[in-house]
């Protein structure tokens, strides 16, 4: 591999599960809709909650303003952050996304995830 994540190392018996699915899932901020998606992938960690990645591609990227914020993870690598603006005002680091994932997680590439404390998520959503 070109670029391994180096806690896999470190901690063996950690999982993550990437799988790609059907089902829709939406978005809001507020009352807006941010993204709308039916090609999400779900990401299953070692205790930790399930999360969405929806593509970029599915999102509102008008609504988006790039932070300078910046996190890491020795599984997934390098996250950067975007926050959502709307007529209700800034939602501060929203989303994030590994836009150079480790090759273990490469398919992460191109898609975001959305914390749910600051967005409302909705998988299964019907129109």
């Amino acid at each position: 591999m070109a670029n391994p994540a180096p806690g896999f190392d470190q901690h063996p018996n950690y999982s993550v599960v990437i799988e790609p699915s059907s089902t829709r899932v939406q978005v809001h901020a507020g009352e807006v809709l941010v993204a709308d998606s039916t090609n999400p992938l779900k990401l299953s960690e070692s205790n930790l909650p399930q999360v969405w990645y929806l593509p970029l591609t599915d999102v509102d990227q008008s609504l988006l303003e790039r932070s300078d914020t910046s996190t890491y993870c020795p599984f997934k690598g390098r996250a950067s952050y975007w926050s959502i603006r709307t007529h209700a005002g800034v939602t501060q680091d929203a989303i994030w996304t590994y836009e150079e994932p480790f090759d273990e997680c490469a398919p992460l590439a191109g898609y975001v995830a959305f914390y749910p404390n600051k967005v409302r998520i909705h998988p299964d959503a019907q129109d």
